[in-house]
C-alpha cells in the first residue's frame, strides 16, 4: 500500500506535505462530535491550512449529515463556500482511544480533518477511504503510541 499522494508537487522547487506528525495527535479527549471537529480543525490552522472560520463550517457541514463513514473513522471536512477558506490542502489526524459519538450509535476513534484545496477534495476522500475500509489499519492507528506510526501507516507503512 503506497500513498505518496498524501505527497504533493505543488511546483517543482516545493513538495506539499498533506499529512505531516505535527497533524497527528494521540490520546484526544471530546466531550462530543464537536469538541473533536474542534480539534482536527485546529490542527489545520496551526499548520497553515485553513483559515479559522472553516472549522465553522467542518461543524455545519456534520450538522447536514455525519461524517462518519464506519470502522471507528469519521472525516469532517467543510463544503460548498468553505472552499475559499482553505489556504492549501491538508489532513489533520486526532486518536480518541475512548472514542467520540458522531451520533446513530456510531463511535469515531479517529477522526480525520479534511482541507481540500481546487479538485483535490474528493481525491484526499479516495485515499483515505481507501486506507479506513481495511479495518486492520484502523486498528493499527487506534492503538498507535506515536504519530510517527501513523504517519507512516498512512504513508505506505503496515
Amino acid at each position: 500500500m503506497a500513498f505518496g499522494f498524501f505527497r504533493r508537487d505543488r511546483k517543482k522547487d516545493k513538495t506539499v506535505e498533506i499529512l505531516t506528525e505535527n497533524s497527528i495527535l494521540l490520546g484526544a479527549e471530546a466531550k462530543d462530535k464537536y469538541e473533536a471537529i474542534e480539534i482536527v480543525g485546529n490542527l489545520l490552522l496551526k499548520e497553515g491550512k485553513v483559515e479559522p472560520s472553516y472549522i465553522d463550517a467542518m461543524k455545519a457541514r456534520e450538522d447536514m449529515l455525519s461524517t462518519y463513514i464506519g470502522n471507528g473513522v469519521a472525516i469532517p471536512h467543510g463544503v460548498g463556500d468553505a472552499k475559499n477558506l482553505i489556504i492549501e490542502s491538508g489532513i489533520a489526524l486526532a486518536q480518541f482511544p475512548k472514542g467520540v459519538d458522531f451520533g446513530d450509535g456510531n463511535t469515531a476513534y479517529i477522526v480525520i480533518g479534511i482541507a481540500g484545496k481546487d479538485n483535490e477534495h474528493l481525491d484526499i476522500l479516495a485515499n483515505i477511504a481507501m486506507i479506513c475500509e481495511e479495518k486492520s489499519h484502523v486498528e493499527k492507528m487506534i492503538e498507535a503510541k506515536s504519530a510517527k506510526e501513523i504517519y507512516d501507516l498512512i504513508h505506505g507503512g503496515n
